[in-house]
């Protein structure tokens, strides 16, 4: 009778976290994370970086980014996810569409830090950088 009320017990517990990770959104997608980053890349040269992170109408996570420097340019974010307060994304590169770039950010509060990769699609990594990031 013990083993039953367990088991009992701890599927429950299971379903509420599981719904606790769905309303929080992809792959726990934490709200902290959504809104306006803005700041700085490095690497391969150097410019202004701006992250905006938002849900769609559908629940699904999705962004963009605005790049200055040398290249300027605006794109919408491929893929998106967010693990915790760690981010994972791609996007292709405009000024080349044999090209694109990998995100890896962490935030923190109203930081966050990470790393870029520009890479041909699928292959040979090209340049990488850091990217230094504040909530507007």
């Amino acid at each position: 009778m013990q083993r039953a009320v367990i088991v009992v017990l701890s599927l429950s517990l299971l379903c509420v976290a599981a719904i606790g990770a769905q309303q929080r959104g992809e792959s726990g997608a934490s709200s902290d994370a959504l809104g306006t980053w803005s700041g700085t890349w490095d690497g391969a040269g150097s410019g202004g970086f701006e992250l905006t992170l938002e849900k769609g109408e559908d629940g699904k996570l999705k962004g963009n980014v605005s790049v200055t420097g040398e290249p300027t340019y605006k794109a919408t974010l491929r893929t998106v996810s967010l693990d915790g307060n760690t981010m994972s994304a791609e996007y292709d590169f405009p000024p080349d569409p044999q090209m694109e770039v990998i995100l890896k950010t962490t935030f923190d509060g109203k930081k966050a830090t990470g790393t870029w990769t520009a890479r041909q699609k699928g292959g040979t990594e090209l340049a990488t950088g850091n990217l230094n990031l504040a909530k507007k």
